[in-house]
């Protein structure tokens, strides 16, 4: 909203002498007392004229204050007051153009949906105007609990026999109302709307327009004006000619009324000055602004057009007039203005009729001629047998996209036509020999009229023959499989880490390991006494050994601990940085294992016709044998392109003689390495049925779909033989320009969109949507895991293995230091390794082979000797 009065002042400036100067203040929605406050110390620094704010309720409160003090007050809201000039439609204008569509569409009777009672007058003034002989009229408020949630009341309106319904609310509510009635099952092709909201085209209306149910609304403005489109630019919707072509607009209707209502302040001060005097609001003072009034009246005496956005603009008191509102209805295209309304002629339909079958004379009919028309069967979507149970012939036994635009056109024009299959072979034009082949031969040679089928329209074909405007356009891209989920590396449990982070963690680790080592060794506290019971032992040790630091540091990484207790202050600092620095490795680690195991990237060979081109990743490509997909990369100047043709020439085996034969290649190919060339409707169509495939890249060049047709010299060669005999004087049969004209109808009434809507996205589709709303989430298999298994059994295997070399290094030292045999010393010490019954061992015993050892034995008489000889 500033940036639409900043850039309404820049434009009012250009032609004042005194240029307009804006000052804003944000007040809180709705709090009035807020706004009070900012209003009146507005007034000390001096205003001439007061716009906003987009709160009604505050909005109210403000014009009392400005009424008071005589300062013009303009606002954009559907309510009214006699204080302040508004440039918003008033409710009863509003409920005259509803009056009038509902006459205009003969609804004898309604439900008539509104939000609040500020919208009962609407309801009230279209009961008086059709008097005691109206309709009947069920009468529903949708915001029923002020809790946001419609569907109950909505829920009521699919159980009830009315399918009229007319709604009236505000644009905060209304696209809740749309997106809750498309889910209880009301916006559908048993429905018809009117919806009684000016913003109704800035509304995000694409989930709707496919839905097949009639909506009607109004409009103040077009986004088609020259001003509008500045506006547009201006708040930063750089591409607005391209984006919003389908009559949509984000311009709301409070946005131009303001924009309007600095144009109306403008224009006055060309004839009355304003000045901004200082006022206070806080006393009982009695200063007005002066001129204040004569300001007012002069704006109820103004009839102004010029620089506005929705329309002329006058007053007859307080309340606007002369607007002419657009009725506009959604279509599969968009927004289509489809009538107006004013208050003079009321509405007026400006819809696109269908072309009359019976003309004023000869020169211009097409009534009652027959064309032989030329399909591709089978051919879907374009064209197809019925699948019945009865035996069709004819006409009867096709359908498709073809067919149905065939029909379209029929009744348009009034021909007669027959269908007939002309095969999958499209056809080409040898300029030299001045020969086709295909269709084009057909029709050159008179034997067919016109060709309705997937053909695109060449320089080289529309010199054999003559081609209508484009029904549809398209270009060629690449048919390839999906992403597929790449299989699980076996230590994918390592991949929420990078490598780069592993090696830093090892070199952590170890620094830190070496770390405790050396200021174990450095600290006294960490030397203690190995014989408590020795007050002045003869030797200290330390704990911290290099398997004790290696043994600790992996306790604190792995959140385990251990038995080791640092004790001087030097070490417990290492330690606790050291615990800190895993607390927050360990929780990342964690956090991000989730996510890479329970997801799993897709991964594709190739992303763009680059990488087709290079046969990256060992993808082979091919196209179909003949036709202009294949002419393109032929008569291609590019040299990727070249490339490519070169690539297709030496290996003719990837080349297809039809679409469909190569999407089935592509389905089927082992290790996913082949990809179609083909154009981008087709893949389209097959992609919403093959969920295992998909358009990769960019179109790569842009072309349409056209009727193709005899040229008039042709064409006037048999119509003159026809001329001789009935003896008519005959000028031209243009049928060229008369089918181009039925197409441009056909697409500006929606049902080219609404036809391609059908074929591509209803009839035959639905399976890869159902299936893409499943849930992603899946249990975690055991290819997910294995590596964590393998590190366990390495592990534990490691272990085990150092654990019986240690052993078996312990027994035969042991052995020799008693002088025992080797195997005697292993048999007594498995036997006590496998003896599960005891978990204590008796260092001397008469049983062990090492007490019957010579160095085992110590006699009494030895003992004493020895205590002497040491005395």
């Amino acid at each position: 909203m500033t940036l639409v009065a900043e850039y309404a002042m820049e434009v009012a400036n250009i032609d004042l002498q005194t240029p307009l100067v804006l000052k804003q203040e944000e007040v809180p929605f709705g709090n009035s007392f807020q706004g009070y406050g900012k209003l009146c110390k507005m007034m000390q620094m001096g205003i001439g004229a007061v716009l906003g704010p987009s709160s009604k309720h505050t909005a109210l409160h403000l014009m009392s204050i400005c009424d008071a003090k005589d300062v013009p007050y303009f606002y954009g809201h559907m309510l009214q007051s006699a204080e302040a000039f508004n440039l918003h439609p008033h409710q009863d204008d509003i409920s005259k153009a509803l009056h009038s569509l509902l006459i205009a569409f003969q609804w004898s009777r309604f439900i008539f949906l509104y939000e609040s009672t500020e919208y009962l007058n609407i309801l009230n003034t279209i009961m008086a105007l059709y008097g005691p002989n109206g309709p009947i009229i069920t009468v529903l408020r949708y915001d029923i609990n002020l809790n946001g949630n419609f569907k109950s009341v909505l829920r009521r309106i699919r159980k009830s026999i009315d399918n009229y319904i007319v709604v009236v609310g505000s644009s905060e509510t209304m696209p809740e109302f749309l997106r809750q009635a498309q889910q209880v099952g009301i916006i559908n092709e048993d429905y018809k709307y009117i919806i009684g909201n000016l913003d109704f085209h800035s509304f995000d209306l694409d989930e709707y327009k496919y839905s097949e149910a009639n909506i009607t609304s109004l409009r103040m403005f077009s986004p088609e004006k020259l001003r509008v489109k500045e506006l547009m630019l201006k708040l930063g919707y750089m591409y607005a000619l391209d984006e919003f072509q389908n009559g949509s607009c984000p311009i709301t209707v409070e946005m131009a009324l303001t924009y309007d209502a600095v144009q109306l302040i403008a224009e006055t001060t060309k004839h009355i000055s304003l000045k901004a005097e200082p006022l206070n609001c806080t006393d009982r003072s009695d200063g007005v602004t002066e001129d204040g009034s004569t300001f007012k009246n002069y704006v109820r005496s103004l009839n102004i057009h010029k620089r506005t956005l929705t329309g002329q603009i006058y007053f007859e008191g307080n309340v606007r007039k002369g607007y002419t509102f657009d009725v506009i209805e959604l279509q599969p295209s968009g927004i289509v203005k489809v009538g107006t309304w004013n208050e003079l002629s009321n509405y007026t339909s400006q819809r696109l009729k269908p072309t009359s079958a019976i003309f004023e004379n000869f020169d211009n009919t097409l009534v009652n001629r027959t064309f032989i028309i030329l399909l591709s069967v089978p051919n879907k979507p374009y064209a197809s047998l019925v699948e019945s149970y009865k035996k069709l012939d004819g006409n009867n036994q096709y359908e498709g996209y073809g067919v149905e635009l065939i029909k379209e056109l029929a009744n348009k024009l009034g021909f007669n036509y027959t269908l007939i299959n002309g095969g999958n072979d499209y056809g080409s034009y040898n300029k030299t020999t001045n020969t086709s082949t295909g269709m084009l031969k057909e029709i050159r040679e008179g034997r067919a009229d016109l060709a309705v089928t997937d053909l695109t329209i060449t320089s080289e074909r529309e010199e054999a023959v003559d081609f209508s405007i484009p029904f549809m356009s398209l270009g060629i891209a690449i048919l390839y499989v999906k992403p597929q989920q790449a299989p699980p590396a076996t230590f994918s449990f390592m991949d929420p880490f990078s490598e780069e982070v592993w090696w830093y963690l090892g070199l952590a680790f170890l620094g830190v390991s070496l770390s405790f080592f050396i200021l174990g060794r450095l600290s006294p506290k960490e030397w203690d006494n190995p014989c408590p019971c020795i007050e002045e032992p003869i030797e200290l040790e330390n704990q911290f050994t290099i398997s004790n630091s290696l043994w600790f540091t992996t306790g604190a990484l792995l959140q385990q601990g251990s038995e080791i207790a640092p004790k001087a202050l030097s070490v417990r600092t290492v330690a606790s940085i050291w615990w800190f620095f895993t607390l927050i490795m360990v929780s990342s680690y964690t956090a991000n294992l989730a996510a890479f195991l329970t997801i799993e990237t897709p991964t594709t060979l190739i992303e763009n016709v680059n990488d087709l081109a290079e046969n990256k990743g060992g993808v082979v490509y091919g196209a179909k044998r003949t036709g202009s997909t294949r002419n393109f990369f032929m008569t291609s100047e590019d040299e990727r392109y070249k490339k490519m043709n070169e690539f297709m020439t030496k290996n003719p085996q990837y080349l297809t003689e039809t679409n469909q034969e190569g999407f089935e290649r592509v389905k089927n190919s082992k290790d996913h390495t082949y990809a179609f060339l083909m154009e981008s409707t087709s893949i389209e169509y097959n992609t919403m049925r093959e969920c295992s495939l998909k358009k990769i890249g960019d179109a790569l060049d842009e072309k349409g779909y056209g009727i193709a047709m005899r040229k008039s010299n042709l064409i006037m060669t048999e119509l003159i033989k026809e001329i001789i005999l009935k003896k008519i004087l005959l000028k031209d049969w243009p049928y060229r320009d008369k089918f181009n004209n039925a197409l441009l109808e056909l697409q500006e009434q929606g049902v080219l969109a609404k036809m391609k809507n059908k074929w591509w996205n209803e009839v035959g589709a639905g399976i890869c949507t159902s299936k893409a709303e499943q849930s992603d989430a899946k249990s975690l298999s055991m290819e997910n895991l294995e590596g964590i298994y393998v590190v366990l059994l390495v592990g534990s295997g490691l272990a085990l293995l150092h654990g019986i070399i240690s052993w078996i290094c312990f027994v035969i030292r042991k052995a020799s230091n008693h002088k025992v045999s080797l195997k005697d010393a292993f048999t007594e010490e498995f036997k006590f390794v496998i003896d599960f019954s005891t978990y204590t061992r008796e260092l001397k015993t008469s049983a062990s082979i090492y007490s019957r050892s010579r160095n085992s034995s110590i006699s009494i008489d030895t003992l004493d000797a020895n205590n002497t000889q040491n005395i």
